[in-house]
C-alpha cells in the first residue's frame, strides 16, 4: 500500500511513516518544515521527502493520505484531497487500526516529560528482553531512531493531548487503546485550541473513559490538576507516583542524578545512578519504572536498565564544548519545563554562570498566556537573551517585569549569536530553549 504522510517532518507523523515502512508499505511525505532531526531520520531511513505541499505531491493517486494536525483547510494538498476523493486518515487513527488493536499499548500522558518518559519505558523493556514497539516525540539517544515496530504485544506511545486533524478536533490520546496509561502531569497548555484548563481536563477525562478495568492509571501524587480529573471518573486500578505515592525515590545527591527507589515488596531499595539530572527527570522514571512494573518487570530490574539510559536529542543535551564553554540544546515550551531544566543544571554546575537563550516560539508563548510566568522560570540563568520571534501579539518587555535577572530583546538570532559570542568565557552553560529550528543557531554558536 502506498502511504502518502502530508506533514511528515513533524516528531509524531515521522514516527508514524517509519511504522509504516517497517510495516510493509511504501511512504513518502510532503512538507514545508524540513529540519533536523527528523529530516536526517527520514533521509537515512530512504523515505522519500518532498517539499511543500503541491497537489502534484500526491501523483501518482497514493492508497491511503494521512494527514498530520498541522495542517488545515485551504492548505493545496488538503483542498485536491478533498476533491479528488482520496482516502485519507490521521495519523493517530491510522496508528490505532493499524498497530495497536493487537498490542499491550502503554500510553505516556502529561502537560510535560512524554518524550523522555516514553523513552525510558522504552529502555527498560528493551533491556528486560521484550523488544517493545514505540513512537516518540523525539530522538530517543538510545535507538538513534523515533519509532519502531518491534515485537509483541507491548508498544510504548507518547500520547499526546493536542488535537488530531483538522477534522477531528479530539485529543490524540483518545484514539490509543491503552492497558497502561501514565499521566505526568496536567497544566493549562495550547492555548490556540485548549480556552482554560477545565478544556484541556475534560480531553484526559475522555481518555480514561477507553482504558479497561483491567487496565492500569500510573498518576504523578500531589498534583490537584490530575486528582480532579480522576475524580471526574476512573474505571481503572489507580497507582501513584512520587513522594507521597506507591513508587517513590529518596535522593542520593543535590541534582538527582542519583537516587534509590523503594520496592515495598522485597523491602529494599534500588539505586539508579545515570547521566540525566533534575527532580523532574527522577519523577519521570518513578513513572517509567511504575509502568515497567505493571508489565511483569521488576523494579531492581528497571533500575539497574536506567543506569545506561540517554536521554532523547534536544533535552538538555550537549552539543557542544568549545574553549570549554558547554552548549546545550533543550526543547523548552512552556514556563514550567523551563524552570525545571535550569533548576536542575543550576543544581548540578553551582555558582557557574549560566546564560539563556529563549525563543516563544510555541502557539501558547505567541499568544500570550505565559506573560507572568515566563520572566520568574528564567531566574536561574545569569544572562538571558530574548528573540522577539515571529508572530508574537503582545509586548514581550512585559515578561520582564517580574524576572529577577535583566532580560536582552533581540530581534535576530544574528545578532543574538554576536553578544553570546563577546559575553561567553570558560566555564559559562549555554542553554539554547526552543521547540523549533532557532535558525540553526546552535550550530553557528559552535562555529564561534
Amino acid at each position: 500500500m502506498h502511504l502518502h504522510i502530508l506533514g511528515v517532518c513533524g516528531t509524531f507523523m515521522a514516527g508514524i511513516a517509519l511504522l509504516a515502512r517497517s510495516a510493509g508499505h511504501h511512504v513518502t511525505g510532503s512538507d514545508a518544515n524540513v529540519y533536523p532531526p527528523m529530516s536526517c531520520q527520514l533521509a537515512k531511513e530512504g523515505i522519500e521527502v518532498r517539499e511543500g505541499y503541491s497537489p502534484v505531491h500526491l501523483k501518482p493517486r497514493p492508497d491511503c493520505v494521512v494527514i498530520g494536525n498541522a495542517l488545515s483547510r485551504g492548505n493545496p494538498a488538503i483542498e485536491y484531497t478533498l476533491e479528488n476523493r482520496l482516502n485519507y486518515t490521521s495519523g493517530p487513527q491510522w496508528l490505532k487500526d493499524n498497530i495497536l488493536l493487537d498490542r499491550w499499548t502503554i500510553a505516556v500522558t502529561g502537560t510535560h516529560g512524554k518524550t523522555t518518559t516514553t523513552a525510558m519505558i522504552s529502555w527498560i523493556l528493551d533491556q528486560t528482553g521484550h523488544e517493545p514497539g514505540f513512537l516518540i516525540g523525539g530522538v530517543a539517544r538510545n535507538f538513534e531512531i523515533s519509532a519502531r515496530l518491534g515485537s509483541k504485544p507491548f508498544f510504548v506511545i507518547e500520547a499526546d493531548e493536542y488535537d488530531t486533524a483538522f477534522f477531528d478536533k479530539r485529543s490524540k490520546f483518545v484514539h490509543y487503546p491503552a492497558q497502561t496509561a501514565v499521566i505526568n502531569n496536567i497544566e493549562h497548555d495550547h492555548v490556540d485550541i485548549f480556552p482554560d484548563l477545565n478544556a484541556i481536563q475534560r480531553q484526559f477525562a475522555h481518555f480514561l473513559r477507553i482504558i479497561p478495568q483491567s487496565g492500569r492509571v500510573i498518576a504523578a501524587a500531589n498534583d490537584l490538576n490530575i486528582d480532579a480529573v480522576l475524580a471526574k471518573g476512573c474505571w481503572s486500578e489507580i497507582i501513584r507516583f512520587g513522594d507521597t505515592g506507591q513508587y517513590k525515590a529518596i535522593n542520593e545527591n543535590k541534582n538527582c542524578s542519583k537516587f534509590r527507589v523503594n520496592d515495598e515488596e522485597l523491602a529494599a531499595d534500588h539505586l539508579v545512578e545515570w547521566s540525566l539530572i533534575g527532580r523532574h527527570n527522577r519523577d519521570n522514571a518513578l513513572a517509567a519504572i511504575a509502568a515497567a512494573h505493571h508489565v511483569g518487570v521488576s523494579i531492581a530490574d528497571s533500575c539497574k536498565s536506567l543506569r545506561t539510559f540517554k536521554n532523547t536529542k534536544r533535552r538538555l543535551e550537549i552539543i557542544g564544548c568549545p574553549n570549554e564553554i558547554t552548549i546545550y540544546d533543550d526543547f523548552a515550551h512552556h514556563p514550567t519545563a523551563i524552570s525545571k531544566t535550569l533548576a536542575a543544571l543550576r543544581s548540578t554546575v553551582g555558582n557557574a554562570r549560566i546564560l539563556a537563550i529563549l525563543e516563544p516560539r510555541s502557539n501558547t508563548m505567541k499568544l500570550g498566556l505565559h506573560i507572568n510566568t515566563l520572566g520568574p522560570s528564567l531566574n536561574d540563568a545569569d544572562r538571558i537573551w530574548v528573540l522577539h520571534a515571529p508572530g508574537l501579539n503582545w509586548d514581550l518587555k512585559k515578561i520582564g517585569t517580574n524576572c529577577r535577572k535583566p532580560l536582552i530583546f533581540v530581534k535576530n538570532v544574528e545578532s543574538i549569536v554576536e553578544e553570546v559570542a563577546l559575553e561567553a568565557r570558560s566555564g559559562d552553560h549555554i542553554v539554547i530553549m526552543s521547540n523549533g529550528g532557532f535558525d540553526n543557531i546552535q550550530q553557528k554558536l559552535k562555529g564561534k
